[in-house]
């Protein structure tokens, strides 16, 4: 199929625009009719150039942003209340039960390199994203399963009152089967279809490139709509007991959600995977190695790089920069290197420009990706120690005297990213006056941005339970301080990740080469894996640090005895270090520069004069016309 792409690009250059009705040339159109073929490349279902009216563009991604809403809403349904299971279902205490959940948590991010490994370089981001909602709703059967037949007894246990039964070895095993069954299905599943979304806009067609980078923005909405009816429905159902019903209603949605998936495959933009990268990275050090000794040519000049398409499938090349100038040794032409027959170049010996540019990008963006390491651990807290904090609380509400699971109060985190996600596409217009930027802030200063905000929002978190410490009842186990304390932490939170990941999938989305794009948004998701793992690794420390024989430490089982607040300012200090950090990194930051080619030229190059109706529904006696000037230019 990339061959008749190929041959197909080839004659549109050496041929006039023909009509598709015979052949005879038209009279002129106006603009705006004369575009056919997407000029990024893409392809369609049946491995055709992609057709611009019947692929693509916001009808199709619609589809995939109430796909990531029904997937998130089974995943988050699980995950919300996945550390009060653990403490009141199995039985772990709080510091335990913390742990267990930012392993888990971390683990789910982690799995996603799996998914964009697999994506870019071999099954392509349709496949992927398939195959992973397939081992998601493996895992949510059989959670649901378990918890019903092996760890639920007696029915109903597992709320405020009624304990379980000491849960038998056999229904912990299979309950950590299953939940981590759901850690690789969703892992995979995320940056996956972060990219696939963004592959129905064409960004070289200016219109569809700026509804690329709002795409983003919804899409970090999606997820939080799924949020919230985990947060505002789920989270009764399981607090009360109901917990495999909870489950259950997960595990339907993800199956609503991938058949949903199914039904826009005809209408999909599809790019080919590009080959297993790995391979690529380590022939470029490879090569380098091999001709250390060699001088650098002056300013990159007399680099070997591949005339017409770049050497890496499907991709577009990428230009020459200046930084880790060690690795230009790997695409240095010497006299060992065989340039009179193109197959004969040995790919560990000599690399193209392009290749060892990629390698740059990774390298280039792993430092800023470390200084988002700590922002998750501000974030993992909402699901773990938040939701603590939150059941020591007077969870009493104002309204018919209910009482609120811990676990709804992150329904403000989610309220906050809606809110602010649009607040901040209307200032767009109005901060664009200041930067200079169309876009208003930078994806850098975004990051940056939500750094600070989070860091904020630990301070709040802090306040609050000093606020609660002090408003502790002697008679109960809980504080008369009100639950409804945690909203500004929550909602800060919330304002960040706005800032934070939507900022993070744009900028690890733009600046990942063509062959890498899936493994770009799983950057952002790896973020969030070390960062659950390095909360884990914090809590561990602290707790064997600050426990002796006459104090439970910072974070016991019992909150009261505690002093929460202190982590709380320890995560305050460490993000302040790495906020200083991170501005001497985005200031050292220089973007990836891809070769570019006008629009214009591209729209010309692979278009044909048809109606308006012809191209909303082409015929296949069309479509074959399209493919059949190829064969008639070439030959």
């Amino acid at each position: 199929m990339a061959l008749k792409y190929g041959l197909y690009h080839m004659a549109a250059k050496a041929k006039k625009r023909l009509c598709l009705s015979g052949g005879e040339p038209r009279k002129s159109r106006p603009e705006g009719n004369i575009i056919s073929v997407a000029s990024d490349g893409s392809l369609d279902s049946k491995g055709n150039p992609a057709l611009k009216a019947r692929s693509g563009g916001w009808k199709i991604a619609n589809l995939l942003l109430v796909n990531q809403g029904l997937v998130t809403l089974a995943f988050y349904g699980v995950n919300l209340n996945l550390v009060l299971f653990l403490t009141r279902v199995l039985d772990q205490d709080s510091a335990k039960a913390a742990n267990s959940i930012t392993n888990w948590a971390g683990t789910v991010y982690l799995f996603s390199l799996v998914g964009a490994f697999l994506s870019d370089s071999y099954f392509g981001r349709h496949l992927t994203c398939a195959i992973f909602q397939l081992i998601f709703i493996v895992g949510l059967f059989s959670l649901s399963l378990t918890s019903w037949l092996l760890l639920i007894k007696p029915v109903g246990c597992g709320d405020v009152t009624l304990p379980c039964a000491q849960p038998s070895s056999v229904g912990n095993a299979i309950f950590y089967f299953s939940i981590y069954l759901i850690a690789l299905g969703y892992g995979g599943y995320q940056p996956t279809i972060a990219t696939f979304g963004a592959d129905q806009f064409n960004e070289l067609d200016p219109d569809e490139r700026q509804s690329k980078a709002v795409f983003f923005g919804y899409f970090y909405c999606a997820l939080n709509l799924g949020c919230l009816f985990s947060d505002t429905v789920l989270v009764f159902f399981e607090d009360s007991g109901h917990w495999t019903f909870g489950f259950m209603i997960s595990m339907g949605s993800a199956i609503i959600g991938l058949l949903l998936f199914w039904l826009g495959t005809p209408n999909y933009r599809f790019f080919q995977p590009s080959g297993n990268p790995l391979t690529r990275v380590a022939q470029v050090f490879v090569a380098s190695m091999r001709k250390w000794i060699i001088p650098l040519p002056p300013n990159g000049e007399g680099l070997y790089e591949m005339e017409g398409e770049s050497a890496i499938k499907g991709c577009r090349k990428i230009l020459h920069s200046n930084e880790f100038g060690f690795l230009d040794k790997a695409a240095t032409v010497n006299e060992k290197d065989n340039l009179c027959e193109e197959n004969s170049i040995n790919p560990w010996r000599l690399c193209t420009v392009t290749q060892v540019e990629e390698v740059k990008c990774v390298l280039k963006m792993f430092p800023i990706w470390l200084c988002t390491i700590i922002y998750s651990v501000i974030y993992t807290q909402t699901d773990s120690l938040f939701v603590e904090q939150g059941a020591v609380m007077s969870t009493r509400t104002p309204f018919f005297h209910l009482k609120l699971p811990a676990a709804s109060m992150s329904v403000f985190n989610i309220i906050s990213v809606l809110v602010f996600t649009f607040v901040y596409r209307r200032l767009v217009p109005f901060i664009a006056r200041f930067t200079g930027n169309p876009d208003g802030l930078t994806e850098l200063q975004r990051i940056g941005t939500g750094l600070v905000i989070g860091l904020v929002a630990v301070v709040a978190a802090g306040i609050t339970e000093i606020e609660r410490l002090k408003r502790l009842n002697p008679d109960t186990s809980s504080s008369s301080l009100s639950i409804f304390w945690q909203m500004p932490q929550y909602a800060l939170v919330g304002a960040s990740e706005v800032f934070m990941y939507v900022g993070q999938l744009e900028f690890f989305n733009n600046q990942a080469p063509d062959g890498i794009k899936s493994f770009g948004s799983s950057l952002c998701m790896a973020s969030m894996s070390l960062g659950n793992y390095l909360s884990s690794l914090l809590v561990s420390i602290v707790m064997s640090i600050t426990t002796t024989e006459n104090r439970p430490g910072w974070i016991p089982n019992d909150l009261n005895k505690g002093h929460l607040e202190r982590f709380y300012f320890l995560i305050v200090i460490l993000t302040a270090i790495d906020f200083v950090i991170y501005i001497f990194l985005a200031k050292w930051y220089k973007g990836i520069n891809l070769e570019k080619k006008s629009i214009q030229e591209e729209e010309g190059n692979h278009s044909e004069d048809v109606t308006e109706e012809e191209e909303r529904n082409p015929s296949e006696e069309q479509r074959e016309t399209v493919l059949t000037i190829t064969n008639t230019s070439v030959n």
